[in-house]
């Protein structure tokens, strides 16, 4: 039986998602029994469509590509239009609801609304969204166990590269006593281009013309993106109820030349770490630029690539490298949301 969803936001991730539906739909049938149809789509500036009999994938495709809306989507006798995104929540017939709206990162909304009405609707919900998870774990943990559905983020923190799943199921039975990497894409590589010669700004310029960093790169060089993914990985990975307000955070924007010519000479290298570690009965976090030996296997990690370090106290520590964003690696975290939910594993 198919997987219906109902995806509120059809931006870059949405359509992700959306195309390997399409490319991989044998595969995915084949090796993982698992069919997703997507039956509505709710989107402020693209539109809204529901049929309970499901939309066709690769219309939508093709007409969002030439439109950069969905209304153009021809009609069926099923088909309705103009829903929001708490009525598609609510009354489409979908299994899982694909939450990948825009959502403001410092209340978690419209997000953390959308999980609530879809937890309390008897609907699964799978989202990247960072903003529900940092701020509102335990609440919306509770709401979906009490309810008995699911609810997945994978790719909250590190897009498709699987930094909460690996820690849960493959490293089961290790204290984590320290959680450590590089969890901004956008700060790494300007620390990679500095180290190359070039000024911060040149840097930054840099990541802007290449698409890494937004016209306001404040949420990547401040850290603040790296504090609400520390903050989820404690949360989740070391069960602690740690808060955005608990973290210290320290951006890169200070970082002169100087400064990297010195950790040359120390056989170090600049790295904007995100750190969760246990001291005594308490976990203590923070954001900041650190001078890390080549020895340590963050020091290799170049551009725009991510890296998180569990420190294990079976298993020692263990690195995990890929890729922090991108249309296909974060479409991808939601898949795989999904075939876990449709194996009963989440």
């Amino acid at each position: 039986m198919a997987h219906k969803l109902a995806l509120i936001g059809f931006g870059v991730v949405g359509q992700g998602l959306a195309e390997i539906l399409v490319n991989k739909k044998e595969e995915l049938k084949t090796r993982y029994g698992f069919e997703g149809k997507i039956v509505a789509i709710s989107d402020l500036h693209k539109g809204s469509l529901y049929d309970p009999n499901g939309l066709d994938i690769e219309t939508l495709l093709s007409i969002v590509r030439e439109t950069g809306k969905i209304d153009s989507y021809p009609d069926t006798p099923t088909l309705v239009r103009g829903w929001d995104s708490f009525k598609t929540i609510c009354q489409s017939n979908a299994d899982t609801v694909v939450e990948v709206s825009y959502t403001d990162v410092k209340t978690g909304q419209p997000a953390i609304d959308h999980c609530k009405a879809a937890f309390e609707s008897g609907k699964h919900v799978v989202m990247s969204n960072k903003g529900p998870v940092a701020l509102a774990y335990q609440e919306l943990s509770e709401l979906a166990r009490k309810h008995n559905v699911r609810w997945g983020f994978e790719g909250s923190v590190m897009s498709g590269t699987p930094t909460i799943r690996l820690p849960l199921a493959c490293l089961a039975g290790n204290e984590i006593r320290e959680v450590k990497g590089i969890l901004n894409g956008t700060t790494n590589f300007i620390l990679t281009k500095m180290e190359e010669g070039m000024t911060y700004e040149d840097a930054l310029s840099e990541a802007q013309r290449l698409g890494y960093a937004e016209a306001d790169p404040t949420a990547d060089v401040e850290g603040f993106d790296a504090l609400y993914k520390i903050v989820i990985l404690a949360n989740v990975i070391m069960g602690v109820p740690l808060k955005r307000e608990d973290v210290s955070r320290q951006g890169i924007t200070a970082l002169t030349p100087e400064d990297i010519a010195q950790a040359k000479a120390e056989n170090k290298r600049w790295k904007l770490i995100a750190r969760a570690k246990k001291e005594g009965d308490k976990v203590v976090a923070s954001i900041a630029p650190e001078k890390v030996p080549l020895t340590d296997a963050l020091a290799g990690i170049t551009g725009a690539t991510n890296a998180i370090t569990y420190d294990c106290d079976l298993a020692g520590p263990i690195t995990v490298v890929g890729a922090g964003a991108g249309k296909t690696e974060t479409g991808y975290s939601i898949l795989i949301d999904l075939i876990n939910i449709s194996r009963g594993q989440i």
